[in-house]
């Protein structure tokens, strides 16, 4: 990855949202601030799924569409085509949008004086973490619809994990980059602390999701334990968030898509969804947290890397036995149909090499590789998530409403 995207001894900001002068500076970055309505979004409060009504944010102006753009030359014996990626990402988008061209369609979404997040997945590497190439053209996109490169933060929630993956090497100068915290194991990923108010390890202490969820070990009479709190990133120094995901399976919530990219990469105390073999709750923990009102705000735009793909093992890329090329980006706003799209992927692929799909395996159900982690898997959350409100969930319309998925296939190159 770093012969391949040279940074041409080009300067470089470095941002980690747990370095305190880097918080105490967030509220000045013109970033927008939460809905005062709902400070926290809970799991039990009984409030109706929110209809769509074509504002930016989840699902969106686009609710129901994915998009699949496929091109072979995206990937051919290894090598990642950067020129093919392009074509494909921008047939994706206009596509999407109906623009007549690729700047049109970026701003549709952005536009100057935008601070945007471009939140990626570096824990498949090395076998499918989001494409540096896919992240290049996403930083010339936001240029091309205004947004200045100061105004840009290419983040995943561990910094160690991006830094592994080699990310930092292949950035343009002025992009900033890093992690809501410094690495897994991390101690503010379980529970927070606040001292005088302020948060510890770049968390917000007033932007939280509270839900009757506590992990294995921790103390079921602190309050803290029942709580995920979003990184000071996302909530003081964002305004838009584009998120680009990876097309993998996942142990415990059966495939890790949009969905899981936003409820395990925005928040601390994640360990509580799935955190013993026998209490993966991963079902109910996801949509919950997408469902708080600055996620569902702010992530506009969602990119699903699926140049390459991973079918078992995931969400980490450590066995090249299990990943495959599939030379397709799956763009959209609506994060419930493209994970169900995804899903749909996974399991012809996994149906293609003789094994279950990801809802038919676990310790409990079927275990082909004798590898499972967990009792059953739960790609179910993502039905639960179009429950919510959070995306259009059936290929077909229950009941003659029209709220289902428009999964366009388009073949570029």
């Amino acid at each position: 990855m770093r012969d391949g995207h040279p940074c041409g001894g080009m300067r470089r900001r470095r941002f980690l949202a747990g370095a305190a002068a880097a918080a105490s500076a967030m509220p000045m970055l013109g970033a927008t601030p939460a809905p005062s309505s709902s400070r926290s979004a809970r799991q039990d409060d009984g409030a109706a799924p929110a209809e769509p009504d074509g504002r930016l944010g989840v699902p969106g102006p686009y609710p129901g569409r994915v998009i699949e753009a496929r091109n072979p030359g995206m990937i051919r014996g290894g090598e990642k085509d950067r020129d093919a990626i392009r074509a494909t990402l921008s047939r994706g988008l206009t596509e999407l949008t109906g623009a007549d061209d690729a700047v049109e369609a970026w701003r549709r979404f952005f536009e100057p004086g935008d601070v945007v997040g471009i939140k990626v997945v570096p824990n498949g590497h090395p076998q499918h973490p989001t494409s540096p190439e896919l992240i290049l053209e996403v930083i010339e996109g936001l240029e091309a619809a205004g947004v200045k490169r100061k105004d840009m933060v290419v983040f995943d929630r561990y910094e160690s994990e991006f830094l592994d993956a080699g990310y930092q090497d292949i950035l343009p100068d002025g992009v900033a980059f890093g992690g809501l915290t410094a690495k897994e194991g991390d101690p503010s990923q379980l529970k927070l602390e606040f001292e005088g108010g302020e948060g510890i390890s770049g968390y917000d202490p007033d932007e939280f999701v509270e839900m009757n969820l506590v992990s294995s070990g921790h103390d079921p009479k602190d309050d803290r334990a029942y709580r995920s709190h979003l990184g000071l990133l996302v909530t003081r120094r964002l305004n838009k968030v584009v998120c680009l995901p990876c097309l993998k399976d996942h142990g415990a919530s059966g495939v890790t898509g949009c969905l899981k990219n936003m409820s395990h990469g925005f928040v601390n105390n994640v360990e509580r969804s799935h955190s013993s073999p026998w209490a993966n709750a991963t079902n109910t923990f996801i949509p919950s947290i997408v469902r708080h009102p600055i996620i569902r705000e702010k992530c506009v735009l969602q990119i699903l890397d699926g140049i390459r793909g991973i079918w078992q093992g995931g969400p980490f890329g450590r066995s090249p036995e299990y990943a495959w090329d599939y030379n397709a980006l799956l763009v959209g706003t609506d994060p419930v149909a493209i994970d169900h799209v995804e899903w749909d992927i996974i399991d012809a692929k996994r149906q293609e090499r003789g094994v279950p799909g990801v809802g038919a395996v676990g310790r409990l159900a079927a275990d082909p590789f004798d590898r499972e982690g967990f009792d059953v898997r739960q790609p179910q959350h993502i039905a639960l998530a179009g429950n919510l409100g959070l995306g259009y969930f059936d290929y077909r319309s229950p009941l003659g409403r029209r709220k289902s998925i428009d999964h366009r296939v388009v073949q570029v190159g």
